[in-house]
């Protein structure tokens, strides 16, 4: 009984094969690669040049150092990125594919961190229209203290009695910010109250004796004394000083003390200091 037989091919023809499509995938494709390779040797280090060319120029210019590091890890980036699509072009990967993905995934990263771009941009904003400076003592968002570090996307406040807190620059963009420290001085506002017996030109006249002895308290403008309202049975007095802004607390303090002080040895008396006998 006849039948048909199937021979094996021979394996060095599989090895022909190989060979042939290795000799035209290195013919076709091997120039490309070889190119590709310069490319990317050649435009790292050219990356690297611009890199230290645009340190050298910031540096030379007035430039917020966190607004500085921003810019050039931003070129930098767009750099890296320029080279590998440059590349990719040259080794003839098909674009199509990567820039759908890359719009994909803008368009959920966008979605997603939408509240932190916003921050992003707020924090631009504020490096650049500078409402505070770090070292300013400001109020927001209901804290008080010293603005310790501005970043892209939040700023770091380290309150009067030590507490860190971290506010989103989105917060600080869009809200009331009250600075401090930036006019350089802060007036300071004590009402005192005394009975109708006690001449008010004598509280006066001890009020700038004690003001006299305290440091940092300004002479320009000058000490303001008057009569703030009008009581059935006494009169407030307002007392408004200008002070340094940094170390506004601490001059506050001393001169409540010292008039505290000076009124309780002197025959004026405060309301309460007087003298009870049984």
């Amino acid at each position: 009984m006849g039948g048909i037989i199937f021979l094996a091919p021979y394996p060095m023809d599989y090895l022909d094969k190989f060979y042939d499509r290795a000799i035209s995938w290195a013919v076709t494709f091997g120039p490309k690669l070889l190119v590709a390779i310069i490319v990317l040797f050649v435009g790292v280090w050219l990356i690297r040049v611009f890199n230290r060319w645009i340190r050298r120029f910031f540096s030379k210019k007035e430039i917020d150092p966190s607004l500085k590091s921003f810019f050039q890890n931003l070129l930098a980036i767009a750099l890296q990125v320029t080279l590998i699509i440059t590349i990719m072009g040259i080794l003839g990967i098909q674009m199509t594919m990567f820039a759908a993905l890359i719009a994909a995934f803008g368009v959920a990263a966008g979605l997603a961190l939408s509240g932190t771009m916003q921050n992003f941009a707020s924090g631009v904003l504020i490096i650049l229209l500078k409402p505070y400076r770090v070292g300013d003592n400001i109020v927001a968002q209901g804290q008080q203290g010293t603005v310790s570090s501005i970043q892209l996307f939040y700023t770091v406040v380290t309150t009067f009695d030590n507490k860190t807190v971290i506010i989103p620059n989105s917060k600080l963009s869009n809200e009331v910010i009250i600075n401090l420290s930036r006019e350089g001085k802060r007036r300071m506002d004590i009402e005192l109250k005394f009975p109708y017996s006690v001449d008010f030109n004598k509280v006066k006249e001890q009020i700038l004796n004690s003001i006299s002895s305290i440091e940092n308290v300004s002479n320009d403008p000058p000490p303001r004394i008057g009569i703030n309202s009008l009581e059935p049975d006494s009169y407030k007095l307002i007392l408004n000083v200008w002070t340094t802004a940094h170390g506004y607390e601490d001059t506050r303090l001393a001169l409540q003390e010292k008039l505290m002080n000076d009124f309780k040895n002197s025959e004026l008396k405060l309301p309460g200091m007087e003298e009870k006998t049984i």
